[in-house]
Formats: C-alpha cells, structure tokens, sequence
C-alpha cells in the first residue's frame, strides 16, 4: 500500500457503492441474504450508522460500519433480546458492524487498518466496550486482535456469527503490542483523514493542553504565548495575587537554587489556618494528581471495585482503570437532569454496589454542575462503612468555600477531600496540591509522601495565596461575569449550537445532532490560534458532539467568539442539506 491509500468517514456518494459491495458479499457470495433486483442491500440502521471508508483515489476498497450506544439500538437486536446480552444495555457499548473489503484487496492490510479505524473512531467518542458478530469461521482472527466471544451464537442466512466483545482498553493495548510494527508503517503510508489522531497519547489518557505545543514544548518561542488562546485547559485567566508575584520575584535566583523546607511545614500550617482545619489531618502534593496517584496507589489493587461519574474527570479513569486496574462502575449522570447527581439515585447505587471507592468531583468537570454540601453529606452518610469517598474540590472557590466538605474528611475515616490550588488560586505552572483526611489516614500518607513534595517557589507562591483571600474572592466574581458574558456572545452565533454555563470558569457547547463533530470544531478554531477543549473523549454521553471553553479575559474571549464564528461559518452552512447519514468527521489537522 501507500500514502495514496485514505481513511475517511463515509461521503454521501459513498452510500450506493456500500450498498452495492453488501449485495455482492452477503447476498451473492456468501448466502446471507437474498438477492435483490436493485442490487443494494440495505437494513434499518442506515440513517444511523457511521461509515469508515478505506479507498485509493476514486477506488473504494473496504469500510466497516460503527453502531454507537446513543441511537438506543442496535444490529443485534434483531437477533438477541437485551435480557439474553444484557450488556448492550450498558450505555457505553459501540456495536462494530460488517466489516467488508473488495475481494482483490482482502490479502492486503485493508481489513486490519478499517478494524483499528473503528477503534480509534470509538474511543474518541469515550467508548469503553466494544460488540461485534463474527463470522464463525474467522473466529481466530477476531480473537487474535483481543475480542472474546460471550457464549451466544447468531444465525443469518447460510452464515453463522460468534457474538463477541471486548473493553477499548484492552483492545488497545492488544493491538499496539501486537500490531505496534505495523501500524507504525501504516501511519506514514496512509491518508488519515478522520477526525482523531491516528494514535493515542503513550499514556492512554487524554488531557487538555494542546495550546502549549503550538506555543513550543521546547520553550524555544515562547513569544507564541501571546499568540496562542488556551482555552483547552483550566488554568485561571487572572494573575495570581501581588503577593505572590511579589514572593516569587524577590530573589528567583535563590528560590531556584534553594531547597525547600522538606515536609512543607510552613505549607501545611498555613492551609490549616486558612481553613480552619487541624495540620495533622493535611498532606500536600505537586498538584491533585500527584496526590490522587499517591493515595490511590496505596489504597487500591486490580481487586478494588471504585465508582465515578460520568462524565467525569478522565484522570480518575486513567488511574482506576488503566494504572491500577480496578473494576470500575459509571454513574451516569444525564443532560435531561441538567447532568446533575441525583442524591437518591447515588444513594442507591452506592448501597447496592459494594464499592471500595466512590469519587465526586464537585463542581464537576466537564459539567461544571456542583451539588449542595447537604445532599453529599446525607448520601454519605447512609453509605456503606467501607465505602471510602474522594471529594474532589478543585472548583469549588466558584462556588462557596462554605460547601466544601473538609470538616466531614477532618473526622470521618471513609472521607477524603482533595483541593488543588492551581486553578483557584492561578498556580498551575507551579503545581501545589492538598488533601484532607482525619489523622490517621493523613499520617500515612505522609508517609508515603517523599520529601520536598512540593518546590519552594510552589510553596512561597502557595502561601502568599492564602494571606489574600480578597484578593481571590474579587477574581471569582469576575470569573462569573466574564463566563456569562462568553455564554452570551457565543449563543448568539448560532442557535443551533447549545451553550451549557456550570458554575466554575468554563462552558460547554454541543453541535446539532447530525452535523459536524467536535473535534472538527476544535480543529476549525485552532486556524486561528484558539484552542478549546473536545470533551468526546471522557463519555459517549456526549456523543462527540460538545466542546469546552475556558474562560479567558474580555479580549481573549472575543477572540474565541471571532474564531467560534469562522469555524462555524466553514462547518454548519450545509447542516440543513445534510442526509441521515451522520458524517462522522474531516481531515484532521
């Protein structure tokens, strides 16, 4: 093959020549299907499925078809009852379907590539689990690429069909280990024109933080960081306070070369003063996720059963799920509850799900919905003994300081509050990070902790931060306006796209159903150096359709507005002409 072999979600002239090779595969060929005089065969799901095309030029080679879970039904349906493959009632499940490749071109790749197209297309719509039917006489192969057959059998016509499925993690990570080789040359041979990176991060999780490669990682043109809007991550648009900036201007050449005190003393005193909390129920870390790999890494093994929402943060799913290993439940939280934790429903499905680990990041990010301190506390209280609950409260200076549940995980040994600094208190660059927890789970942590956790100039900036609580109350405040105000204009672009505001320093907008993906949006917007944040990635509840915004200063969010208005201009004028047929992305960029 060669790089003039393309990938690409299906084109409406694509659709007669799918319908004709489906004939001439399963009707003609293999008996699966009668013969029809058009000479097309089509099912009902063909308004809905999403087409991955494999093709040279005008030549169409091979596609394969994606069910996914928001359309509430699929292929299988047809065949099984949901009480006979409960797990396509999970709501995360993406159903890979009719894999089909013309007869000159199925010794090649063009199987393999279309099959590992579908799972990248999947995972960066937060897919978890994967169904397939697989021809019975090609069980090997769909077991050697890390599908499992679960125990039930389909019969089409003169074709018999193992029911199959697997998790996108472990699919993954089969097919990088095992094909690793391979799709390395392929990726410098082939046309890849869907809207996802051909590969994942090394590490499995998707973060924000694109805007700083086009700033420069190599620090060698940081001048581009007056270029570039990085609206993809939730650093604070606000400088920290002047007596941070004071403390870290003082003498940086000291500060730089200086180690700092080694269990942060002065850090600890100073957090526990601020919140009216005793030390030794404190530990401190280089930013939240230093503490929640440290502490998950104590508490948790591959036999821990954790529940999260979703959506939710993904580093909570990266560490359960791929570092750790656990066995991992979703709470689902639903737009149509204005994706807000329903007290009664947590309640219930904590009491019935043996949980070691429970974890709510309040205010939520990607929702930016908070939950009332009460309705937690009552929740908590009425939990099982040995659930232990991680409250993640880096948000929360948006919303009420006075609804942080640091006195209940002061006291409560199944409580746990994490509280990063950097956003509230515009610190990421310098990373400090707490947690709090009644004494004896702190101790030890802090045992676990190694010295000089946190960097001195973390520590000075972290400390001066504190001492100005005005300071930062006054920034919150402006925050909400300024979110207001972007909600405002970017609604008034286009009323087809939905502005969702939260409670924290950022917004999410969702494009029509049937119209162009996220991540092209996101793509359109960094033509103009803005950069904003898909949210496909972290849970099919959005159906890769929804983006977030952070909140910036008045003339960074006019350019958001302005290049929000470009990309629209070039993505939604055809929405109206579009077919059933959902396109499924462009040409990455």
């Amino acid at each position: 093959m060669s790089r003039n072999l393309q990938l690409r979600a299906a084109t409406p002239e694509d659709l007669e020549w799918i319908h004709e090779l489906r004939h001439r595969v399963y009707a003609q060929e293999l008996g699966q299907h009668a013969p029809v005089p058009a000479g097309q065969l089509r099912d009902g799901l063909d308004g809905d499925n999403v087409y991955l095309v494999a093709a040279r030029g005008a030549l169409r080679i091979g596609f394969v078809s994606v069910t996914p879970p928001w359309l509430g039904r699929y292929a299988l349906d047809k065949y099984l009852t949901r009480d006979a493959l409960p797990l396509l009632d999970e709501g995360d499940v993406f159903e890979v379907r009719i894999l089909t490749v013309e007869p000159r071109w199925r010794s090649t790749a063009v199987a393999s590539l279309l099959m590992y197209a579908a799972l990248r297309w999947i995972a960066a719509r937060g897919g978890r689990q994967v169904v397939a039917m697989g021809r019975s006489d090609l069980l090997d192969m769909y077991v050697a690429v890390g599908l499992r057959p679960v125990g039930r059998t389909v019969h089409s016509g003169a074709v018999t069909f193992e029911v199959l499925t697997g998790s996108v993690a472990e699919l993954a990570k089969v097919t990088t280990g095992r094909y690793g080789a391979l799709l390395e040359r392929l990726r410098s041979e082939v046309d890849w024109r869907l809207d996802m990176p051909f590969a994942p991060r090394p590490d499995g999780c998707e973060h924000g933080g694109a805007s700083f490669t086009a700033i420069g990682t190599d620090f060698r043109s940081l001048h581009r960081r007056h270029q570039v809007v990085a609206a993809d991550v939730l650093d604070a648009w606000f400088a920290p306070a002047p007596g941070v900036r004071a403390a870290l201007a003082d003498d940086p050449a000291w500060a730089a070369r200086t180690s700092p005190p080694a269990d942060a003393g002065g850090l600890l005193a100073e957090i526990a003063t601020a919140r009216g909390l005793s030390a030794d129920t404190l530990a401190v870390g280089a930013g939240s996720s230093d503490l929640i790999f440290r502490a998950f890494g104590q508490w948790l093994t591959p036999q821990s059963r954790v529940l999260l929402m979703d959506p939710g943060y993904g580093e909570y799913a990266h560490v359960t799920e791929r570092v750790i290993g656990c066995r991992v439940d979703r709470f689902r939280l639903r737009s149509e509850d204005d994706w807000r934790i329903d007290p009664a429903r947590l309640a219930a499905t904590v009491s019935a799900g043996d949980y070691d680990l429970v974890v709510v990041v309040n205010p939520n990010n990607p929702t930016g919905r908070h939950a009332p301190a009460a309705e937690l506390r009552s929740v908590i209280a009425d939990a099982p003994a040995r659930t232990r609950w991680w409250i993640d409260e880096a948000y929360l200076g948006y919303v009420d300081l006075a609804e942080s549940l640091a006195d209940l995980a002061a006291t409560d040994p199944r409580v746990v509050v994490c509280s990063s600094l950097s956003k509230m208190y515009a610190l990421s660059g310098v990373r400090a990070a707490y947690l709090v927890a009644e004494p004896d789970t702190a101790a030890r942590l802090r045992r676990w902790t190694p010295p000089w956790p946190v960097s001195l100039p973390a520590q000075l900036a972290a400390v001066a931060a504190l001492r100005d609580p005005a300071y930062y109350s006054d920034c919150w405040r402006r925050t909400h306006e300024l979110r207001r105000q972007l909600a405002t204009d970017l609604a008034g672009v286009d009323d087809r796209v939905v502005v969702e505001e939260g409670v924290a320093n950022f917004l999410n907008l969702t494009l029509p159903s049937g119209g162009p993906s996220a991540a092209r949006l996101v793509g359109e917007c960094r033509r103009s150096d803005v950069y904003l944040r898909d949210l496909s990635p972290l849970s099919p509840r959005y159906q890769g359709r929804t983006v977030r915004v952070a909140v910036k200063d008045t003339t960074e969010n006019a350019r958001i507005v302005t290049a929000y208005r470009a990309a629209l201009d070039v993505l939604l004028p055809a929405l109206s002409g579009l077919p059933a047929l959902p396109v499924a992305g462009g040409s990455a960029r």
